[in-house]
């Protein structure tokens, strides 16, 4: 607060406000008797000093009769008419402040502006005071400056000077309120210091005593200040001061209607704005967009709605749209679309839109709401996104599920069946005979089968070790699960590692994506590892921790993947020496050889050879679907004479081409066709033409008593051997056949 102490004069008075805003009674300054200079600072203690002011306008009117508030009377005691006189008087005036906040309040519910409303006040303060002249200032934006808005009794000239006045500590009495926010009484402006810079001026006017009643908002901001000037000097009485209160009172209701209604008025305008702006950029973006209201009538969609379904603005609004959605979708849509207003979530739901051709189309129809800071909803804003080529590639992409499961099915059917004969063929059904040797073998794979001891299966080619391997699989308890192969001897050695145990993504060159090693394929199941001999050395000792620890890593990874498989492996290499000769690691031998199964060769299994030999005829013979009903008793003495060093697989081979070549229902074999080790190689070509012209006229003499010596007809050679009697007649002559000699 400023210091005022130079302000000697009589006569001023400075009405404090209280801190919540309300007034305290008029306290006289400086009065008649001069008094010592106010030191600085010491004008706000005695401000605290201040008693209460008499109630408002609003509270004077509507206290009880009895109650102090209703009379404004000075507490020093006068007759009892005069008292009675004062009373009414004072009433009279409230009332009519009444009237004027009255008025005020419709002129400001009538629209009226603010020139009109607070020159009307001051008419009617005027009028109500009879020698008074009342005006309003109101404050620049800039908070430093008054200017005159209402005082129809204030001279021309005196307007124009302080148009505008700057507010301070002492600038005359509307300044000075406006800067302390405090009431300010001047009884007398030709002796009051805070009229220095204005006396003059005011007093060639005729103003003499000015009182200024600051206007204030809630927040305590001034909006201006209200003033009542007199022609002579004069101190205010308390209905004085409630007049000045009460007019006040009305102004700051009138400037502040006045702002509201322009705020209110800015606000919706921006609304307007925006709202239009809105709208602009919904017609622009790329998709159909609407708006409903909170109870989900249609309010607005945009341009390519419209564009899109041919429909107008008239006939969807409000739940018109529904004339667009598929009446098979209909309900649908409608449930889901009351159930996001039931619960105020957004939500989506897929449905058919007709386009403006009639054609229905796949929509997905979003739904959001917007909230206001309460979180009440305001509106639902939406969008309708065609999603019909997806539809139609799901309904395809089910189709193909649909195929694919029913392949799957099959496959499964297949499979068992698969199965089925798998047992049959690869279960002991397979390994055929009867000898001791065999039967060794046999009892070897029932006694290991139940457990899940790692196996080495030992035998030279061609002696039926993956037969024996299999098994032992289908006796265990692993049967359900996968049997894995893996030929070491095929697979070259820079891959072997990668074969077994799989590689991570760019492990090494070509590696372009993760993939799975055998043992990871045989988990809970079996892995037959043949030819385990050719196994690197690097391989070897990778095999050798899964043998010991159950454990290995993907070539170049670091990840340590856990195995639970039977291991079988399988060999036709003499191990010990390739121990010996460092090929192959002895504890890697050891881990292997936990149960060893040595598979004997067929020359040490001459008795099982006639049923062997019956076993593969009846085989091929429905494979090729001839009928062989006997087999030559020359040709099994051959077999069993012969050494096979291709053991069954040379057997298997040998039954199968002649089966393929033989003609009628008896089974042979050409003795040509069984060579041992040891036989000599043809010195010559000549040789080889006439073993096949031999074979050839056998065939043709044999076919040839078969038919009884008949060459063309159905039943004739010609005929069994599948080719043109022509060529038969010229092969008769060639290999010089006398025909009419065999009947």
């Amino acid at each position: 607060m400023a210091d005022i102490s130079d302000c000697d004069s009589t006569n001023r008075q400075v009405i404090v406000g209280k801190k919540d805003g309300t007034d305290r009674t008029p306290v006289r300054l400086l009065g008649s008797t001069p008094t010592a200079p106010m030191a600085s600072g010491c004008f706000e203690e005695y401000l605290r000093t201040v008693p209460e002011l008499s109630p408002t306008v609003g509270e004077f009117m509507n206290a009880p009769a009895s109650s102090p508030k209703r009379d404004p009377t000075p507490a020093v005691s006068s007759g009892p008419e005069e008292n009675e006189a004062g009373q009414a008087s004072k009433l009279a005036h409230l009332e009519s402040l009444l009237s004027a906040e009255r008025r005020t309040l419709e002129l400001i519910s009538g629209g009226a502006g603010l020139d009109e409303i607070l020159q009307d006040l001051c008419e009617t303060i005027d009028a109500l005071a009879g020698n008074t002249i009342s005006a309003v200032m109101l404050m620049d934006a800039d908070g430093m400056r008054l200017r005159p808005a209402a005082g129809p009794g204030l001279p021309k000239g005196w307007v124009e000077a302080i148009t505008p006045l700057k507010i301070g500590p002492c600038i005359g009495s509307c300044g000075s309120a406006a800067f302390l926010k405090q009431r300010v009484i001047v009884s007398d402006i030709a002796t009051d210091p805070l009229w220095a810079d204005y006396r003059d001026l005011a007093l060639s006017y005729g103003l003499r005593a000015a009182w200024s009643q600051p206007l204030l908002s809630k927040n305590q901001e001034v909006l201006g200040t209200f003033c009542l000037s007199y022609a002579e000097p004069r101190t205010p009485n308390e209905t004085d001061l409630q007049l000045i209160e009460g007019a006040g009172h009305i102004a700051v209701i009138a400037i502040e209607g006045e702002r509201s209604q322009a705020a209110l008025q800015h606000a919706y305008q921006e609304i307007k704005q925006s709202e239009a702006r809105l709208r602009r950029i919904i017609d622009t973006i790329p998709t159909l967009a609407w708006c409903s209201l909170p109870d989900g009538t249609g309010e607005f969609w945009n341009r390519r709605w419209h564009e899109y379904t041919g429909l107008t603005p008239e006939a969807v609004r409000g739940w018109g749209w529904q004339d667009a959605i598929h009446p098979e979708d209909l309900k649908e849509i409608t449930d889901k679309w009351l159930g996001f207003l039931a619960s105020g979530q957004p939500g989506e739901v897929e449905g058919r839109l007709r386009r403006f051709d009639g054609v229905y189309r796949w929509f997905l129809f979003r739904a959001e709401p917007l909230r206001d800071e309460s979180g009440n909803i305001l509106n639902w804003y939406g969008t309708d996104t065609d999603i019909d080529d997806r539809k139609r590639a799901e309904g395809e992409l089910e189709k193909a599920f649909e195929q694919i499961k029913r392949l799957k099915d099959r496959l499964h059917d297949e499979n068992v069946v698969l199965r089925e004969q798998i047992d049959q063929v690869f279960m002991f059904e397979e390994i055929v005979g009867a000898s001791p040797a065999l039967k060794t073998v046999l009892s070897s794979i029932v006694k290991v089968a139940p457990t899940d001891s790692t196996v080495l299966i030992t035998g030279e080619t061609g002696t039926g070790k993956e037969l024996i391997a299999r098994a032992i699989h289908k006796g265990s308890q692993r049967a359900g699960n996968a049997f894995i192969t893996v030929n070491c001897a095929a697979v070259p050695s820079s891959l072997i590692a990668s074969e077994l145990f799989g590689h991570e993504k760019g492990a090494f060159t070509g590696a372009l994506q993760q993939r799975q090693g055998r043992f990871e394929l045989a988990h809970s199941g079996t892995i037959f590892l043949d030819e385990i001999g050719e196994l690197p050395a690097e391989t070897q000792i990778a095999l050798l921790r899964v043998l010991q620890e159950r454990q290995f890593e993907r070539v170049g990874g670091s990840r340590v993947i856990s195995s639970d498989v039977l291991i079988i492996a399988a060999t036709n290499r003499d191990l010990a020496a390739a121990i010996t000769a460092g090929a192959f690691r002895a504890d890697l031998f050891y881990r292997l050889n936990v149960f060893p199964i040595h598979v004997p060769p067929l020359r040490n299994r001459k008795e099982d050879i006639p049923m062997l030999v019956e076993y593969f005829v009846k085989r091929y013979a429905e494979k090729a679907r001839k009928q062989i009903g006997k087999i030559d008793k020359n040709t099994l003495k051959l077999c069993q004479s012969y050494p096979w060093p291709g053991n069954i697989r040379e057997l298997q081979n040998i039954i199968e081409r002649s089966v393929i070549l033989c003609t009628g229902d008896t089974f042979w074999i050409d003795e040509a066709w069984l060579s041992s080790q040891d036989a000599p190689r043809l010195e010559s070509s000549g040789s080889l033409i006439q073993t096949v012209q031999n074979y050839e006229k056998q065939l043709v003499e044999a076919a040839l008593v078969e038919s009884n010596g008949k060459v063309a007809g159905p039943n004739g050679a010609a005929a069994k051997l599948g080719m043109p009697r022509s060529s038969l007649e010229l092969k008769i002559k060639q290999l010089n056949i006398k025909k009419h000699t065999i009947r």
